[in-house]
């Protein structure tokens, strides 16, 4: 298409006390190939207490947005951002990632298709070998390519489609993303997820703390969206749900069956082989089976089972805390003081051995 029959394109980035990944993630919109008159940048700040917005007010083409929510939410800092611009195409970002100069063009082709009302691409990690956890995250950003039930955080909408629903969910901390597209796809609209590079993301994942702390959440949108769609979107993340009962809440279960029943009888102990089986399935079972879904080497396998294995724990966690808000009326809330967006130091931490397992850092020329 030429520049005279392109449409505009809304750019809304969010984010929260992001000074170290913010000018990075601007840059790469401004760098991108897309006429940039055809180009409006929001950045929509969740209320930061660092240089996030001077950072955004230092571009011209910026505007920045200033929420001072009391409990900030990924769904009302986007929902500010496109409800603020008029363009008939809508590219969310998070902060944390670097769009892929190609990406917006493409995207916008693909929406010219009769119905698809949301198409996203490719996001990996622009660091996979620094870290066991940027590694996994590396792995399971992207699903196949095609038609897909749901897309993530970097995505671009049909103005309309968001409009007739209304936007993006914001009272949920996570999953508000596949939540979204459960009702655009009830609207008739079609996702597509395409097979080409879209943003590089930038974990910084460097603590099992701050992997539980993932998971938790994870597992806590898992059930918020499920229960927002059980009865209308048939099996959306109930398997998910399921999975974690049973695998999470079963070896929970029978390890305190056996752990309590033995100060009676230590016949009792004969609860904890199943709970151990049922906790590393994955890792019993599986490798194999993943290799072979993840193009992965033998090694790589067994390290991504040790996570299918483990994350069922803070998940299961995480969904019963959903379920104890959603009786009691208190749901899990973020605290903005809390929130922060990190950035992988390579000098530090890009020395360990995962980085045999993907690319040292991806290149600028390939995201962006």
């Amino acid at each position: 298409m030429s520049d005279t029959t392109l449409p505009g394109i809304d750019c809304v980035v969010i984010g929260v006390n992001a000074a170290t990944t913010l000018g990075r993630c601007l840059d790469s919109i401004l760098q991108s190939q897309y006429p940039s008159h055809l180009l409006q940048i929001y950045y929509v700040d969740g209320g930061s207490t660092d240089d996030s917005l001077a950072i955004a007010r230092r571009y011209p083409k910026v505007q920045a947005v200033a929420l001072q929510p009391r409990y900030p939410t990924p769904g009302l800092g986007r929902n500010a951002g496109w409800r603020r611009g008029q363009a008939p195409c809508v590219q969310f970002l998070d902060s944390d990632t670097v769009l892929h100069p190609q990406w917006l063009a493409r995207a916008v082709a693909a929406l010219q298709n009769e119905g698809v009302g949301a198409v996203f691409g490719q996001r990996r990690e622009l660091h996979p070998g620094a870290s066991f956890f940027n590694f996994i995250g590396d792995l399971e950003w992207n699903p196949a390519p095609g038609v897909c039930e749901a897309f993530g955080g970097d995505v671009c909408i049909r103005r309309e489609a968001l409009e007739a629903t209304g936007g993006y969910n914001e009272e949920l901390i996570s999953g508000e993303d596949p939540e979204l597209s459960q009702r655009l796809r009830h609207q008739g609209y079609t996702i597509i997820h395409l097979d080409v590079p879209m943003t590089g993301h930038d974990l910084a994942m460097t603590t099992w703390r701050q992997y539980w702390r993932r998971a938790y959440r994870t597992g806590y949108g898992f059930a918020a969206v499920t229960h927002r769609h059980l009865r209308t979107t048939t099996g959306f993340w109930a398997r998910e749900v399921c999975r974690l009962a049973i695998r999470g809440g079963g070896s929970l279960g029978l390890a305190l069956l056996g752990s309590f029943g033995a100060w009676w009888s230590p016949w009792w102990l004969l609860a904890w082989p199943p709970a151990v089986f049922l906790l590393l399935f994955p890792r019993l079972c599986r490798v194999h089976r993943l290799a072979a879904a993840k193009h992965l080497t033998p090694d790589q396998a067994r390290l991504y089972a040790w996570h299918c294995a483990i994350v069922v724990i803070p998940e299961f966690f995480g969904a019963a805390r959903y379920l104890l808000g959603a009786l009691t009326g208190r749901p899990l809330r973020n605290q903005p003081r809390r929130l922060r967006t990190g950035s992988i130091n390579l000098e530090n931490q890009g020395e360990g051995k995962f980085r045999e397992q993907g690319n040292e850092a991806r290149t600028r020329e390939e995201w962006g």
